[in-house]
């Protein structure tokens, strides 16, 4: 992963922040993904805690993108009543979909399911999580009459990861539940034979270059 200069608070001033956060961002730092998955750092929101680490992300396929998303560590040394911890992770998931998967009912519910379920199988321990799953549609008129229909899901979440050892959470599994949950929704299968079996969004594959 590159190394996340001018990111951590935005500012490339990760040196100043405390030890827990640091060891945190190594983590992430350090970690290796599926190469469907390419990540890299990108400038941190600044007002949500004293010290951020963001990561973004995107699911290729060839020359196509299936999925994209952004994770974002928080720290907060005086602890956060919300947080009910010092470490918060927020995350935007996104992907087009097929017009008939969007139409599911059970769509939301099933891409929710796929956050806590990835969490839960990396055997990670959290609290507080709260999110949206949306879905949404666009239709193309005059000049863009020519573009087929277009379905997208949306997952925004938050979450407080376990603190272990030196109040530092593992955030290298976190990050790779994360890549999971990226991995299912833009339609990849299981990334080894000893995964489990997981159902994922049969996506829409049109001439999306990058």
């Amino acid at each position: 992963m590159d190394d996340a200069k001018g990111t951590g608070e935005g500012s490339g001033r990760t040196n100043s922040a405390p030890p827990a956060f640091l060891t945190a961002v190594e983590a992430l730092r350090g970690s290796r993904l599926r190469p469907q998955i390419e990540v890299e750092p990108t400038r941190a929101p600044q007002r949500l805690a004293p010290h951020a680490y963001a990561l973004e992300a995107t699911v290729v396929d060839g020359d196509q993108d299936l999925a994209d998303g952004r994770l974002v560590l928080l720290h907060d040394p005086a602890g956060h009543d919300a947080w009910r911890g010092t470490f918060r992770l927020v995350t935007l998931v996104r992907a087009e979909l097929e017009a008939e998967m969007a139409a599911d009912p059970l769509l939301p519910e099933v891409c929710w399911s796929w956050l806590t379920g990835a969490l839960q199988a990396r055997g990670l321990t959290y609290g507080e999580p709260s999110g949206t799953v949306t879905r949404a549609s666009s239709h193309y008129f005059g000049g863009l009459s020519e573009r087929p229909s277009a379905s997208q899901i949306e997952i925004r979440a938050s979450w407080t990861p376990r603190e272990g050892l030196g109040g530092v959470p593992d955030a290298a599994a976190h990050l790779a539940a994360w890549s999971d949950l990226l991995a299912q929704v833009a339609g990849l299968p299981p990334a080894g034979p000893g995964d489990a079996a997981v159902v994922t969004l049969p996506q829409r594959r049109g001439p999306h270059s990058r």
